[in-house]
């Protein structure tokens, strides 16, 4: 049974404008191919197929992106509506989020992309910026994770998120506060 998703509250007007002019500023606007290699590393590293570096708008744009091509499982495109994925949960609270297993909380475990992708595990965390969510990195795999694993997920997906931060502050000429 598919429970309704309601769209999620990515943060005040004042922040969503704010985060458009951010996301200008700093070139993350569009597909990038360094972005998508640090996708690719993470997701390697993770040892999943997906991983992304995500910014929010209207909806959720995967800058960088990392995703099975050809073959059996599902390729993920470049955005995602704002109710599909778990990185708006990621967005409104401004923390990191692990799930093992999505089914551990029945609001995750009921999202489209767990039917649509085969989704069974995430990790994201935020990319904030002068006090703003522009996004997240985050991966996802399609296996289940003993609970144990979620100590381990978390300590990289911060890894990764301070690498793509490092990344995004060097090339827009940025020195992190």
């Amino acid at each position: 049974m598919t429970m309704p998703v309601n769209q999620p509250d990515t943060t005040s007007a004042q922040d969503i404008e704010r985060r458009a002019e951010l996301l200008y500023a700093l070139g993350l606007t569009a597909p990038d191919r360094e972005l998508d290699d640090l996708a690719i590393r993470l997701s390697r590293a993770a040892g999943v197929p997906y991983a992304m570096v995500n910014v929010f708008g209207s909806e959720q744009q995967f800058v960088g992106l990392a995703t099975p091509m050809g073959g059996e499982l599902p390729t993920v495109g470049r955005s995602m509506p704002l109710d599909h994925g778990f990185c708006p949960a990621v967005v409104d609270k401004k923390l990191a989020l692990v799930l093992p297993s999505v089914y551990v909380a029945p609001r995750f475990g009921v999202n489209p992309v767990v039917d649509l992708i085969g989704i069974r595990t995430y990790a994201g965390a935020p990319l904030i910026h002068e006090g703003i969510v522009l996004g997240t990195v985050c991966f996802v795999g399609l296996q289940e994770q003993p609970d144990s694993a979620g100590h381990t997920m978390l300590a990289l997906i911060k890894a990764h998120r301070d690498s793509v931060m490092n990344f995004i502050h060097r090339r827009a000429g940025y020195l992190p506060r």
